[in-house]
């Protein structure tokens, strides 16, 4: 269908069309979750979707239209520059946008959730293309997007201490694996955003908390680094620890881990960015 067709879907408060299956739209949407330009991806199939599972459009249909979303997370994964990051990384908003409809009200096996976090994280450390705004084609900010779908399962009644405790392994992995360049378009505050959210349920003790900050400033240090380019090294960790350190000092809704986290935040920074260290610290 032509973009027309779902500009007046748009227009008309994207109320379902009755002219086609439900069926034959979703793909069609699905399909255009991958399309180079931003206006059909990001500014039509997005909302469409995102709103009709909100709106309950999906709720008997939901475990399927989950495990399409999944599947999108495959297609090109490996690559990078390409075109496919636009599919793998709107397909993991959608799955995020479906587990959220579930931490509303049960309409998924928990099971089935488990597995799509499977999926997101699995996709997550793999996907190469970190790319955020690609310039002529909009959004690609996989890694953002992975980080919003990690915070929204992190909520999912479904996940208890051990699932959650993986999920922080998740994102220290994510932030530590190599790059080609820093992420400058605020993923890691997306990131530190998903870890506020593990922490708000209240099941992961301080004890898995201060080996986990450790092992991230371990790799936050440009000047023990022995690289060509230390900053590109250490450069996302020592981002990610002062999103996290930002966002427990001064955001909404702390934790009650939040007082021993930021000291041992306020430790592992002091440690690793030399004008904050002691005296006589070398």
């Amino acid at each position: 269908m032509s973009g027309s067709y779902w500009e007046q879907v748009l227009a008309d408060d994207l109320a379902v069309p009755t002219d086609r299956p439900l069926a034959d739209l979703t793909a069609e949407l699905t399909r255009m979750l991958g399309d180079a330009d931003p206006a059909r991806r990001d500014g039509l199939a997005l909302p469409t979707l995102g709103t009709w599972v909100q709106r309950g459009v999906y709720d008997d249909l939901l475990p399927g239209l989950g495990d399409g979303m999944a599947a999108g997370l495959t297609i090109g994964l490996g690559e990078n520059g390409t075109d496919t990051v636009f599919r793998r990384s709107f397909s993991a908003l959608v799955l995020g946008a479906c587990i959220a409809r579930d931490n509303r009200r049960p309409l998924v096996l928990g099971g089935k959730v488990l597995e799509w976090g499977d999926r997101i994280a699995t996709w997550l450390l793999r996907e190469r293309d970190t790319r955020g705004l690609v310039p002529g084609k909009g959004w690609a900010h996989a890694v953002a997007h992975g980080a919003d779908a990690i915070g929204t399962l992190a909520r999912s009644p479904h996940l208890s201490a051990p699932e959650l405790t993986v999920l922080l392994d998740v994102v220290a992995d994510r932030v530590l694996a190599p790059v080609d360049h820093l992420w400058v378009h605020g993923e890691t505050d997306r990131l530190a955003m998903s870890v506020v959210s593990v922490l708000r349920r209240e099941l992961v003790p301080v004890g898995v908390l201060e080996p986990w900050v450790n092992r991230l400033a371990a790799h936050a240090d440009s000047e023990r680094s022995t690289a060509d380019d230390p900053y590109l090294v250490t450069g996302n960790a020592q981002a990610f620890l002062r999103s996290l350190y930002l966002l427990l000092a001064v955001g909404p809704r702390p934790p009650q881990t939040r007082s021993d986290l930021l000291l041992v935040l306020v430790d592992a920074l002091r440690r690793t960015n030399f004008s904050l260290a002691p005296a006589g610290h070398h």
